[in-house]
């Protein structure tokens, strides 16, 4: 998988992928352990994650009305990244309090998705880059 901007397919095969060695209980890497923790707590993807094929083919629109499972658990990765390291500063704080708040770490993590969700997109409409700034005051209005 390409290091930072992988392909659709090399996102959905990296998840199915994942899915099929956890259940078949093989080593799993650290993103992989990382990312079928996140799986395992989404039952609702178990059987499009146990279809790669069928992954591979589908497509989410919010036409639809859809979720993607790929972005979302995708969206779930990142952010425990940002946390494990902590950038932008101050979001492991914000989310460790957000978590005790809420009684949930993923119920948490839904939170903080809607504010990288919503400064994603607002990066994309006005063709910038992401802004940390902005992210973070989104964040600290959560606690």
């Amino acid at each position: 998988m390409a290091l930072f901007n992988p392909t659709r397919e090399e996102v959905r095969r990296f998840f199915c992928d994942t899915w099929k060695k956890k259940n078949e209980n093989h080593i799993l890497d650290s993103m992989e352990t990382l990312a079928g923790d996140w799986m395992q707590e989404h039952p609702e993807y178990h059987a499009l994650l146990a279809d790669p094929e069928g992954a591979l083919e589908q497509d989410y629109t919010p036409e639809r009305g859809e979720t993607n499972p790929f972005l979302h658990l995708s969206m779930h990765l990142s952010i425990s990244e940002q946390i494990s390291i902590n950038q932008p500063p101050g979001i492991k704080e914000i989310a460790e309090k957000l978590a005790k708040k809420l009684g949930s770490n993923h119920e948490a993590q839904h939170r903080i998705m809607e504010c990288l969700g919503q400064v994603m997109w607002e990066a994309q409409r006005e063709g910038k880059p992401l802004n940390p700034e902005n992210y973070l005051e989104a964040l600290k209005k959560l606690v």
